[in-house]
C-alpha cells in the first residue's frame, strides 16, 4: 500500500496542504459535509428539547452525544473539547462531566498496530526493548496512547505511541479551518481581519510540533532545566535510546489527577497548595522563562505524593522573546499603576493594536473596562471576566488577537479553568498579584529593576503609596521574606546602576520643601517585623563585604 503524500510532512506548510487538497476537492467537501451533518443533528436535538420542555430529561444523553461527536471527528475536535473541559464557568456541568473524559478516556487504537509501530520506529523487537509492557494501553489521548513498561535496567517508564494515519486527518481539518477562517473573517463583528488565518496557522504549527515526539522530548528537557531550582515542579526524564519521532519513552510518574480532589485529600495533599503551585509555575513560564506549556489541561498535570506538580506532556509549547516578556511585565506594571496610556502603548507593542492606531480614544475605554481591577473589586478579577469585557471593546476599537498570543490566552484560561474546577471560589489575582509584586521588588534582572522604577516613580515624583501597596501585596500570602529583597535593594542602591535611584530618592525625601518623615515611618511600621536589627545588620554587612571584594578585584585589574 502506498503511503499518503502528506504522511511524511514534518513541518506545517499551509501552501503544500492547500495544494494537495485543491487537487482533490472531493476529500474536503466530504469532510465538510460530515462535520456539518454531525453538528446539525446535535444542535437540532438541543433545540427540540427546548421546544418540548425536556432539556433536563435528556441533558446527560446530549452531553454524551457531544463527546462521541468530538471523538468521532478526530484529534482536532478532541483538542477543542479538551480546552472546553477546563472551563466550568463556560460549560454546564453535565457537558463538563463528559468533556473531561476526552482528557484520558479516549478509545485506543488496535494494540497489534501500536506494538508494530514501536518495533518499526525503534528497529528492534519489543522483548529486546522492554522487560515487560502492559498488555493494553493505560491511557489514550488525541494523538496517541500510552503503555506502562519496565526497562531491562529496571526503571518504570511510560511509552507513548502515535496513532496511525494522523497527519492526513489533521491536515484536512487544518485546511478546512483555514478556509473557513478566510471566508468568515469579514462577517465577524470583531476586528480580527486576516489574523484568523494566522491563528489557524499557529495552531497548525503547534500541532505538527506536537506530532514530533523527538521535539516533545527536547521540550521536556528544556522545561526541566528552567525549573531545575524549583522543587515544587516535577518533569519526567526522557529515555532517548528508546524514543523516535512517533514513539517516546519517558519516566513513569506516580501521582493523582488534579481534578480528583477526593484522592488528593486522601493522600494528605492540600488542593489549594496545588492550585498555588500551578498558578505560580504558569506565571514563571510566561514572565521568567518565556517558554510555556500551551496545553495545561488536567490530563497533563498530576500531583505527586510528595506534593509536587508534575507536567507530563510537552508537545504543545511556545517561546517568547525577551522583548515580549518585558512588555508583558510592563503591561502588568501599567495595569497596577492604572497608567492606561502606557497600557495602550503596550498593546501596540504586543500587536493587539496596529502601529498606526490612534490610541487616544481607546484610553477612556480601557479605564472603564479595567478601572476596577485594582480597585475594590480586585478580588473578583479573573481572565474570564476580563476576556468578556475586552470582547465588548473589540466591537468598537481595532483590537486584534496576534497569532502568538492565541496560545498564551489559551494557556492562561485553561490554567484558570483548572483552578476553578478544583476550587470554585478561586481568584487568580490572590496568587498572581503577590507573585508579580515579589518579582518587581526582588528585581533580579536590569529589566525587572527598570519596571520597578516605573512603578515607584511617576512624572518624576516618588510614589510612596505604591511602594507601601506593593510590599503589602507581596506579603499577603505569608510566604514572602522581605530581607533578601532588602539586601538586593541595598546592592542595587550602592551600584553604578543605582545612581539614578539614589538621586531620585534624595529628592523624594525632600520634595515639596519638607522631609517626608511620615511616609518613611509608615514604611518602617510595615516592614519592621521582617527587618529585625540583627538580620538587617548582617545583610548590610554582607552587602558591604561583597562590594569591597568587587572593588578590590577591580583595582587589581
Amino acid at each position: 500500500m502506498s503511503q499518503h503524500p502528506l504522511a511524511e510532512l514534518r513541518r506545517y506548510d499551509s501552501e503544500a496542504i492547500a495544494q494537495y487538497h485543491r487537487n482533490r476537492p472531493w476529500l474536503a467537501i466530504w469532510r465538510f459535509l460530515t462535520i456539518i451533518w454531525f453538528f446539525a443533528g446535535f444542535f437540532f436535538s438541543l433545540k427540540l428539547d427546548q421546544w418540548l420542555n425536556q432539556v433536563e430529561r435528556y441533558q446527560e444523553k446530549r452531553a454524551t452525544k457531544l463527546r462521541h461527536i468530538l471523538t468521532d471527528l478526530g484529534p482536532t475536535f478532541i483538542k477543542v473539547g479538551q480546552a472546553l473541559s477546563t472551563r466550568p464557568d463556560l460549560v454546564k456541568q453535565h457537558f463538563l462531566d463528559e468533556l473531561i473524559k476526552l482528557q484520558d478516556q479516549l478509545p485506543a487504537f488496535d494494540n497489534a498496530i501500536a506494538l508494530a509501530i514501536i518495533e518499526q520506529q525503534l528497529d528492534r523487537d519489543i522483548a529486546d526493548i522492554y522487560q515487560e509492557i502492559s498488555p493494553q494501553p493505560v491511557a489514550a489521548a488525541s494523538l496517541g496512547q500510552v503503555y506502562k513498561a519496565r526497562l531491562h535496567s529496571g526503571e518504570e517508564v511510560a511509552v507513548k505511541v502515535q496513532r496511525p494515519n494522523l497527519r492526513p486527518t489533521i491536515t484536512l481539518d487544518l485546511y478546512l479551518m483555514r478556509w473557513a477562517a478566510k471566508w468568515l473573517s469579514p462577517w465577524l463583528p470583531l476586528n480580527l481581519g486576516h489574523d484568523l488565518t494566522l491563528i489557524v496557522d499557529e495552531f497548525g504549527i503547534k500541532l505538527f510540533e506536537e506530532m514530533d515526539y523527538l521535539n516533545e522530548g527536547r521540550n521536556a528537557e528544556k522545561f526541566a532545566t528552567n525549573f531545575r531550582d524549583d522543587f515544587t515542579v516535577k518533569v519526567p526524564s526522557i529515555y532517548w535510546r528508546y524514543s523516535s519521532a512517533r514513539v517516546l519513552t519517558l519516566e513513569w510518574i506516580h501521582g493523582y489527577k488534579l481534578t480528583d480532589t477526593a484522592a488528593l485529600k486522601a493522600a494528605g495533599l492540600d488542593t489549594d497548595a496545588m492550585t498555588r503551585i500551578g498558578v505560580i509555575s504558569g506565571l514563571k513560564q510566561l514572565l521568567e522563562h518565556g517558554f510555556f506549556h500551551a496545553d495545561p489541561h488536567p490530563g497533563n498535570l498530576f500531583a505527586t505524593p510528595d506534593g509536587r506538580m508534575a507536567y507530563i506532556d510537552f508537545g504543545m509549547m511556545d517561546q517568547l522573546d525577551q522583548n515580549t516578556k518585558e512588555t508583558i511585565a510592563g503591561s502588568v506594571v501599567h495595569l497596577i499603576n492604572q497608567d492606561y496610556f502606557d497600557l495602550a502603548s503596550d498593546f501596540v507593542k504586543l500587536g493587539f493594536l496596529t502601529a498606526d492606531t490612534d490610541i487616544r480614544p481607546i484610553i477612556p475605554a480601557l479605564e472603564t473596562v479595567l478601572g476596577n481591577v485594582i480597585g475594590e473589586s480586585v478580588g473578583n478579577f479573573n481572565f474570564k471576566t476580563i476576556t468578556d469585557q475586552f470582547s465588548e471593546l473589540m466591537y468598537d476599537y481595532p483590537f486584534r488577537v496576534p497569532a502568538k498570543f492565541a496560545l498564551i490566552i489559551r494557556s492562561l484560561v485553561t490554567q484558570e479553568g483548572l483552578a476553578l474546577s478544583i476550587n470554585p471560589n478561586f481568584k487568580i489575582v490572590e496568587i498572581g498579584y503577590p507573585y508579580v509584586a515579589r518579582r518587581l521588588l526582588t528585581g533580579e534582572t536590569p529589566e525587572m529593576r527598570r519596571r520597578l522604577l516605573e512603578v515607584l516613580f511617576k512624572d518624576g515624583r516618588f510614589q510612596w503609596e505604591r511602594l507601601e501597596n506593593m510590599i503589602a501585596i507581596a506579603r499577603s500570602d505569608g510566604n514572602f521574606d522581605l530581607l533578601p529583597t532588602a539586601q538586593l535593594g541595598l546592592q542595587y542602591f550602592m551600584s553604578t546602576e543605582g545612581q539614578f535611584l539614589r538621586r531620585q530618592l534624595l529628592l523624594a525625601l525632600t520634595e515639596d520643601d519638607r522631609l517626608h518623615t511620615a511616609e518613611v515611618q509608615r514604611l518602617w511600621d510595615l516592614v519592621k517585623d521582617d527587618l529585625q536589627p540583627v538580620r538587617l545588620f548582617n545583610a548590610a554587612w554582607g552587602t558591604l563585604a561583597e562590594f569591597s571584594a568587587i572593588a578590590a578585584f577591580g583595582n587589581q585589574k
